[in-house]
């Protein structure tokens, strides 16, 4: 997929992009530049994010005054900021406290996570004695910000929070049938939870169509951001899309359900209508879709809030298709599988980091020699 893509903050003149000597950071902050931290901090590409146009000017002011700093980009919202960070691929975000309290939010720190980030939030308050939350104060000192901008990528360099998620090896299984399909639906924590269990697809994975409940401002972001750690191509759902080998078909935040037309092979239909389960596009309209072929379907339910998918994979396992859920030790919100699971819709309930072979495996011919807790269909607990 392309990077070079346009928003709005394209058209605005980023005045402050310097580089300043490294001799006077040295001779500043002699204690900050120790041996391993010149090597890391020879230049601090940075990015701001922030829905107040005062705080961003100010910001930039200050930064540009920054020994080292590279100001490389600014954005107001989400989907500004997943552009600029993944052209600029800065070595740290400073983020203002309203971003991160966005529903989104968990999407742009999965980015972070891969692309082995540092993100430092903006605040006016001070920090709490024994918090372990570092904040950027805007009113402080262009000085003080470079120790908390600092303090921040060395605190992270040492515990290796933002060491680039390495995806696995795709996994050689031998060739899959391409008469089998993959079903996912995830919500909650189901970022994180998808870039697990995709990033073991080859790139001639079976055809896969997944639901991700998220909003409609990152759905386009979200798509990139699996599409980077995938080595089959992800692509979103489209009318009359074939599913396809070496293909993934995400339905998030496309303001309609995401439905299955059976083939050969079975094309996307998106259709209007209501939100099923509280959410558009729904994992139960997904699952239902592919009722008429379920002999050839294996399905996932990821980590998520609420019922979506349950009922819709209980209809799956009656039909004859092969049903995984999330375990709760691994999931982030229990909700959706644990649904799933208390319905009796779930023959396999797996740690997450089992589940991507699993899905690959069963499209083989060749299940695990561990299938983690087994239930039978329509036991209740």
């Amino acid at each position: 997929m392309g990077r070079n893509l346009h928003s709005p903050e394209d058209d605005q003149p980023l005045d402050h992009c310097y580089a300043s000597p490294f001799a006077f950071a040295e001779l500043t902050f002699p204690k900050l530049l120790s041996e391993k931290g010149q090597q890391a901090m020879t230049e601090i590409a940075t990015v701001i994010v922030t829905s107040s146009p005062l705080l961003l000017s100010r910001l930039g002011r200050a930064l540009g005054r920054l020994p080292r700093v590279k100001l490389c980009g600014q954005a107001g919202d989400l989907s500004g900021a997943y552009i600029r960070v993944e052209q600029a691929e800065p070595k740290i975000v400073l983020l203002g406290s309203e971003m991160t309290r966005h529903p989104d939010f968990p999407g742009l720190l999965a980015m972070f996570r891969v692309m082995g980030i540092t993100w430092l939030r903006i605040g006016n308050e001070a920090a709490r004695p024994g918090a372990s939350e570092a904040v950027l104060n805007p009113e402080d000192s262009p000085e003080a910000m470079l120790t908390s901008i600092c303090n921040a990528l060395a605190k992270n360099d040492e515990s290796g929070s933002t060491m680039p998620l390495v995806p696995r090896a795709p996994l050689a299984l031998g060739r899959g049938r391409p008469d089998r399909f993959i079903l996912i639906g995830s919500s909650t924590g189901g970022i994180d939870a998808l870039l697990r269990v995709l990033s073991v697809f080859p790139a001639d994975c079976p055809p896969t169509a997944i639901v991700q409940h998220t909003g409609s401002s990152f759905s386009d972001s979200l798509i990139r951001l699996l599409d980077r750690s995938c080595a089959a191509q992800v692509r979103p759902a489209q009318p009359g899309l074939p599913l396809v080998p070496g293909q993934v078909v995400v339905g998030a935040g496309c303001g309609a359900h995401m439905l299955l037309n059976p083939g050969p092979p079975p094309k996307v239909q998106l259709a209007a209508g209501e939100p099923v389960s509280g959410h558009l596009p729904s994992v139960d309209e997904l699952f239902r879709s592919a009722v008429p072929i379920a002999t050839r379907v294996t399905a996932a339910l990821l980590t998520g809030m609420g019922r979506d998918g349950a009922q819709g994979m209980l209809e799956l396992r009656r039909a004859g298709a092969f049903t995984i859920a999330q375990d709760e030790a691994s999931s982030v919100v229990y909700g959706m599988p644990r649904a799933a699971w208390e319905l009796g819709a779930v023959e396999s309930r797996l740690p997450l980091m089992q589940i991507g072979p699993e899905l690959l495996n069963r499209c083989t011919g060749r299940a695990m020699s561990v299938v983690g807790d087994r239930k039978a269909m329509g036991a209740t607990r």
